[in-house]
């Protein structure tokens, strides 16, 4: 199967099943909240990380469908950090994915709310795997044990605390790379090891998933702040230059864009090679070549 029928057919499922998952069916007065969490899960996007999720699941001799309810969580605890992070309190964002954020749409308290109700379902969600009679009782521990790790306090979240003591202040080389290691790296590490439990894989390849997951999180972090710099906001979908506008610590700053864009390429060849270790890891490959390419 070509790499654009299969990235297509994943974000297809993906989409189909968060339609699934957020409905209004069993409400009875609080549909509001509903449909603020679907506007900003069903606003569309790379689905990068659930792809992840469903794709190591596959080269790790899984059925990818069997992974579904943790790509579709992950995602769910993506997209609640969006939310947050747009509040005024945090980025103050007007613009996400090229349309008014949550905040700007049903207001402050209602957007807190959406994503707390995102992250509380995603947990339910990833628990219904355990109807999944191919999935064993360790596999799903295993699998929600990583998702509440790298979404919590030790990652995601952590990383968000240091990118709020961060603002004004220039942070060194080894401060930024772990502050974005942890914020951005977190989920996307989420993805390839919850694909990799729920698929089988061996211990090495386990590690080296996680090699991936750690080149490729740091190179699109860095390709994230070169496009705030220098990309089109029609394209881009969030406002440019509102880094420097919030004071962040970013790479370009430090390093400068031309060291910038040989990292990122640096880091995607380590990246790709670490997952050759798979037996099908072209997918895998292709995907990383997008993404430092990619102008949104």
């Amino acid at each position: 199967m070509q790499f654009s029928q299969r990235l297509q057919e994943y974000i297809q499922t993906i989409e189909r099943a968060l339609d699934e998952y957020l409905t209004v069916q069993g409400c009875t007065g609080q549909q509001s909240i509903v449909e603020a969490m679907r506007y900003s899960a069903l606003a569309g996007g790379k689905r990068l990380r659930p792809v992840l999720t469903m794709e190591f699941c596959r080269v790790s001799g899984g059925q990818p469908q069997d992974a579904l309810p943790f790509a579709c969580a992950l995602e769910m605890i993506h997209t609640y950090s969006l939310i947050h992070d747009d509040l005024p309190c945090m980025d103050d964002d007007d613009l996400r994915r090229g349309r008014p954020t949550s905040h700007k749409v049903y207001g402050e308290g209602m957007a807190v709310l959406a994503g707390d109700a995102l992250l509380t379902y995603a947990f339910e969600t990833a628990a219904g795997a355990a109807q999944n009679p191919r999935l064993t009782a360790q596999q799903m521990v295993q699998a929600v044990g990583v998702l509440a790790h790298e979404a919590g306090y030790f990652s995601m979240i952590g990383g968000q605390v240091l990118d709020l003591a961060a603002e004004h202040k220039q942070l060194s080389y080894e401060e930024l790379v772990d502050l974005q290691d942890k914020k951005t790296g977190g989920l996307i590490r989420a993805a390839t090891q919850m694909g990799c439990i729920v698929g089988g894989a061996t211990a090495q390849q386990m590690q080296a998933a996680k090699i991936y997951a750690d080149r490729l999180g740091l190179a699109f972090q860095i390709q994230d702040d070169i496009l705030d710099i220098e990309g089109d906001q029609s394209v881009f979908g969030k406002p440019i230059g509102s880094d420097e506008k919030s004071g962040k610590s970013t790479f370009p700053k430090l390093l400068g864009l031309s060291a910038c864009r040989k990292m990122v390429r640096e880091l995607t060849d380590e990246a790709t090679e670490a997952v050759k270790v798979f037996p099908s890891s072209d997918f895998l490959i292709e995907l990383a070549e997008q993404l430092v390419d990619r102008r949104s």
